[in-house]
């Protein structure tokens, strides 16, 4: 064998044993490392259960959270629900399922029942509208309602496009 075929022979075979070398690194290094799952899976068979059912889950939020919640009364007596600020939309289909009627005196409510009787009133006017809950919303940060056009009207909003209001529940 020549001189330059054994040097040749022995590159490659070094090469080998490095690529060798490499992969069972590769290997020891992934077997060492455990998923979150595998951890969990662990955790319980020893006995840890408690500290696998604490940890925190986080859920990717769809909508941002209104700023304040509405509760609904137990009782006929009217409340003040919230204060916050409205704006006017208009839409071609509720939440409710009903079709969208810029003439009515209509709201949306992120959470308040379908058909929810609400006064909305101006608090720098002083001016007031009683609206009916027919959909869902508003998804803008800070806001707590959103009402039909003719609404807007009443309350003389249409050129100031948001306006400070406080709710009132009324039925």
């Amino acid at each position: 064998m020549s001189r330059f075929a054994r040097a040749e022979t022995a590159r490659s075979s070094l090469a080998t044993s490095r690529l060798l070398l490499a992969v069972t690194a590769a290997a020891s290094l992934a077997a060492c490392a455990q998923s979150p799952v595998g951890r969990q899976k662990a955790d319980l068979a020893g006995g840890n259960r408690q500290a696998a059912v604490e940890r925190p889950h986080r859920l990717a939020a769809l909508h941002p959270r209104p700023i304040s919640r509405v509760r609904v009364p137990d009782g006929d007596a009217k409340q003040s629900a919230s204060h916050g600020v409205a704006s006017f939309y208009s839409d071609t289909e509720t939440a409710s399922g009903e079709k969208f009627d810029k003439n009515e005196l209509t709201a949306a409510h992120p959470s308040l029942p379908f058909g929810t009787k609400l006064r909305v009133t101006d608090v720098s006017s002083g001016r007031f509208v009683t609206v009916r809950v027919n959909d869902r919303g508003p998804y803008v940060r800070g806001r707590v309602v959103d009402i039909s056009p003719s609404a807007a009207e009443a309350l003389g909003m249409m050129d100031k496009g948001i306006t400070n209001v406080r709710l009132d529940v009324v039925q």
